[in-house]
């Protein structure tokens, strides 16, 4: 599998970005940027280079949701892999970014095993 991606994080908990980080370097990625909100996401996706987005849902100002929408509407961004790790796991939220374009969902609290089979799985490996 090509390890060889760049990873956006988007959290706006910093513990649980540095989860993912370690996580992602357990599973040989080490190519990532991080993202404390979703407006500071879409303007770093928007300067272009990345290969998959980790979000959170929810974030102040823009989250999860609205980062997926905004994402899915940008013609340069729409096909970036998007995958949603969150503690939301009420049916109808995982409805809402099933029909928003997300590609996978995780939901808190996960296993660096979980995060990284979901990976695999999203980006087709």
């Amino acid at each position: 599998m090509d390890k060889d991606v760049n990873i956006l994080i988007v959290d706006d908990f910093s513990t649980l970005r540095r989860i993912i980080r370690n996580a992602l370097k357990l599973g040989g990625y080490d190519t990532f940027s991080e993202s404390d909100n979703g407006k500071d996401a879409l303007a770093k996706l928007q300067e272009g280079g990345f290969d998959l987005i980790l979000c959170d849902w929810n974030m102040k100002g823009m989250g999860g949701l609205e980062l997926l929408k905004a994402v899915r509407s940008d013609r340069n961004l729409r096909r970036i892999p998007f995958l949603m790790i969150t503690a939301e796991g009420a049916k109808e939220k995982v409805i809402k970014a099933i029909k928003g374009g997300v590609n996978g969902y995780i939901i808190k609290p996960f296993t660096p095993e979980m995060l990284l089979t979901k990976i695999a799985k999203v980006l087709g490996s």
